[in-house]
Order: C-alpha cells, then structure tokens, then sequence
C-alpha cells in the first residue's frame, strides 16, 4: 500500500494556477499532495503517436514512395497491395468520330468487378484529344486489385502512393 503526503509549497500552487487555470486554483483546505503508489498515465494524443508530422504534410509525395503509371490502349493492373492508396494524374482520350472511347479503373475482388472512376468521350465531327485530372482515394483488401482499362487511343498517366496501411496507419513520406 502506498503512502501519501501533503505538499505545502506556495511556489508549486503558484505554478499549477499559472499552467492550469481552468481548473480554478486550489480551494481553501485543498493542497497539493504527493504518493508513493505507481499510477500509470496511457497518453492518448497524436503526439504520442511518434510522428509529428501533419495529416497534410504525412501525403506529400516523394520520389521512394510513388509509383508512375502509364497504360496506353490496354488493361493493366496498378494496385494489388492492401492498403489505402491515393490515384493521381490524366486521362487522356482522343475522340472519335465512330466510337466512344474510356479510360476506366476497376475495383476487382477477383471474381467481379466494380468501376469506381470513369472517363468517357462522345463521338464527335473532328478528332480531338481530351486531358480529365482525376485525384481519389481508394481501399485495397486482401485479393482485391485496382486495375485500369484504357481503349484505343486512350491512355492514363500518372501516380500511386500508398498514404496508409490496411490497419489505417499513416505512412510518411521517405
């Protein structure tokens, strides 16, 4: 069993106000004590989480961590990690003046599959080719993978960097 003692500094009542003024001060019959037993403290804040860096900064890109991408008139297979990812760049399409042309990325679990961001063109009178940014997120499970379709004269260019594990942990940038 622990033993306890009474602290009587006015010095350390003094900084205690002075740091933690919401807690009022000490009340009259109200001192400052100290005890032998061990009482753990378990600090719950991001800080103690070992890395100080922002949200913001942690998805910054560098040159370990990303993956460049080009796939041109086929169907290729970009993401097969678990983990969450972050898809970045162009599509770039040519019209056509007989068929609609796309450039599609695909969820795919390996028995189905789910289109989860799509560019298509239209016909149109005159060929012109067509830039699309794009910027998503997306969550890659055991045996799923991310792939992406571009048809005739399409293309994708562009990057993926992982941003966090399949547990949601943050990975930095290297």
């Amino acid at each position: 069993m622990g033993q306890e003692f009474i602290i009587k500094s006015q010095a350390l009542e003094d900084k205690i106000n002075q740091l933690l003024p919401s807690q009022g001060g000490f009340q009259a019959g109200v001192d400052l004590s100290a005890s032998t037993t061990v009482i753990p403290i378990i600090d719950l804040t991001e800080s103690a989480e070992g890395s100080g860096v922002r949200a913001d900064l942690q998805t910054a890109l560098s040159f370990k961590q990303i993956t460049s991408h080009t796939v041109s008139s086929t169907t290729s297979t970009i993401i097969n990690t678990t983990g969450y990812f972050r898809v970045f760049g162009y599509n770039n399409i040519q019209t056509s003046t007989s068929a609609a042309r796309a450039v599609s990325f695909t969820l795919n679990d390996g028995a189905s599959d789910k289109i989860v961001f799509n560019t298509v063109s239209d016909t149109t009178t005159s060929v012109i080719t067509k830039s699309i940014a794009l910027d998503f997120i997306v969550f890659i499970t055991a045996g799923d993978i991310l792939k992406v379709t571009a048809g005739a004269n399409c293309a994708f260019n562009g990057c993926s960097r992982q941003i966090a594990d399949i547990s949601g942990n943050l990975v930095n940038p290297t």
